[in-house]
């Protein structure tokens, strides 16, 4: 069993560089930001998942260190802060996001749409067009209540930056969502793993800061491990005026 010492202790001091890579949650100490609930978030829970299940133990300030610490605060600002502006982890004046080839996406999109909405294709089991942020991320929260992530390799340094990483939690919760055909689909929960992969390329500036990010990634495997045999999913189809857009 990993150190579960490491999910919160103190970074050492490094010349140079930003708190940002080597502090996991170095934004949520950002009072002063703009927060989606009106506060910083929590994610005890899922740092102490984290340094339980993972199967990496990156050296502190290493380049896999430094790359994991990094995205981890970049997604808590893109998940909680409400002002692109107050986010640190990205070049503000230069950014965007992309996934599997697809056009970019800048900040602002992702702010409106929210982050589960921009990785996520149109299928039988969700469909980002017909739920919104808020909806997005309690359906997927309520089914995986912790969903951590490590980096597992990187492959090449600043500034470009390609590494593949690994996402997983367990699914205690139902699934509830609206698919592509307009239909409420809802998936039992299992109590079993959901552990996917992908890869990353992002490109940085001197600060560190991401100005490019490409994500290559099976959006549907998730969805495959949720379902199992299909035992436990349910489709039935929403009036028009049932669904939320």
């Amino acid at each position: 069993m990993a150190n579960q010492t490491s999910a919160t202790a103190e970074p050492a001091a490094a010349p140079g560089l930003p708190d940002y890579v080597l502090d996991a949650d170095a934004v949520t100490k950002d009072l002063t930001a703009k927060w989606r609930n009106g506060h910083p978030p929590d994610y005890t829970n899922t740092r102490k998942v984290w340094a339980e299940t993972k199967t990496k133990n990156h050296t502190a300030q290493s380049l896999p260190d430094l790359v994991e610490k990094l995205v981890k605060n970049w997604e808590i600002e893109a998940s909680h802060k409400t002002d692109l502006a107050d986010w640190r982890t990205v070049d503000t004046s230069d950014y965007t996001f992309a996934v599997n080839g697809a056009p970019p996406q800048t900040g602002e999109h992702m702010l409106a749409v929210g982050t589960y909405n921009a990785v996520l294709a149109p299928s039988e089991f969700y469909c980002p067009r017909r739920l919104g942020f808020e909806q997005s991320h309690a359906a997927f929260k309520r089914m995986l209540p912790t969903f951590a992530w490590e980096v597992l390799e990187v492959y090449s340094g600043p500034p470009q930056v390609a590494f593949r990483w690994r996402h997983w939690g367990v699914m205690t919760g139902d699934y509830e969502g609206v698919n592509s055909n307009g239909e409420k689909v809802t998936i039992k929960a299992h109590g079993g793993p959901i552990d996917i992969e992908g890869v990353v390329v992002a490109v940085v500036n001197d600060k560190l800061q991401l100005k490019k990010i490409d994500v290559f990634y099976d959006p549907m495997a998730m969805f495959r491990q949720m379902a199992g045999d299909g035992e436990g999913v349910t489709k039935v189809k929403l009036e028009s005026s049932q669904e939320v857009k």
